[in-house]
């Protein structure tokens, strides 16, 4: 049967929130050492004084139990005996019995050395963060990062459109290009066709029907030319001159 989600929460922040180490046993972590390890490795420390221990090759356990009992003396950092209950500051604990909870650590490393984030502290943003910014201030930089990056994106499938349809009208262009600087000029059989079409039309256009009724307003071919130039004579190959020669050639063509 699967376990409902409050039997799943391990509540890991809100216990470490209450969780209280020996001086030395916060040194050691300090220093880096796995939780796993820690009293292992105590274990192979010389006590220098009561509640300061040397360690033979990690140096740095030494000095941090010596800064963390500075801290308790001059009640900077507040401290316990083995039952987690903060004592008052002028209230003497013997060295050897000295306990910080999680958090107090945390706030007089944050305060004191601020540069120094060891992980069973601070988490990754935390450690991520520069001193002089806040986490509020670094997750309000990263969403607006985070939107910048959506727009940036977005920007980008734009942009990819964008050039698409430029290479296509490029690519448009370049055919217009070769077509008007190779026209392909109609064949034979083509141009027969259209002078066919146009002598045909030509003669409709100029004969009577059956009843000896003129098919069209234009009683002759000139009058068929002085209506088109006056029509259309701006457009290329539309001239007194060409029609006559095409309207002759269309004739010729259709009698064959």
């Amino acid at each position: 049967m699967s376990k409902k989600p409050w039997e799943n929460d391990s509540c890991e922040a809100v216990q470490a929130y209450f969780t209280v180490y020996r001086v030395p046993v916060a040194a050691a972590l300090w220093c880096g050492i796995p939780v796993a390890d820690v009293e292992d490795h105590l274990s192979q420390c010389q006590e220098v004084v009561k509640g300061i221990l040397k360690h033979p090759y990690i140096h740095c356990l030494e000095p941090r139990c010596r800064a963390i009992h500075d801290a308790i003396v001059k009640g900077l950092l507040p401290c316990s005996r083995e039952n987690g209950k903060v004592v008052p500051t002028q209230e003497h604990v013997a060295a050897d019995r000295r306990h910080v909870s999680r958090q107090h650590l945390k706030d007089w490393i944050a305060a004191t050395f601020p540069t120094d984030k060891p992980e069973f502290l601070f988490d990754a943003v935390e450690r991520n963060v520069h001193p002089a910014i806040s986490v509020e201030a670094f997750q309000a930089l990263q969403a607006d990062r985070h939107a910048l990056e959506a727009k940036l994106e977005t920007a980008r499938d734009e942009y990819r459109k964008l050039r698409d349809e430029r290479n296509q009208l490029a690519g448009d262009l370049q055919a217009l290009q070769e077509q008007t600087q190779h026209p392909k000029l109609p064949g034979p059989r083509s141009e027969t066709t259209y002078l066919n079409i146009i002598g045909a039309m030509l003669a409709v256009m100029l004969n009577k029907n059956s009843a000896g009724k003129a098919n069209s307003v234009f009683e002759n071919q000139s009058a068929v030319i002085s209506n088109i130039v006056a029509h259309y004579g701006a457009k290329p190959g539309i001239s007194q001159r060409n029609l006559e020669e095409k309207f002759s050639e269309a004739k010729r063509s259709l009698s064959q």
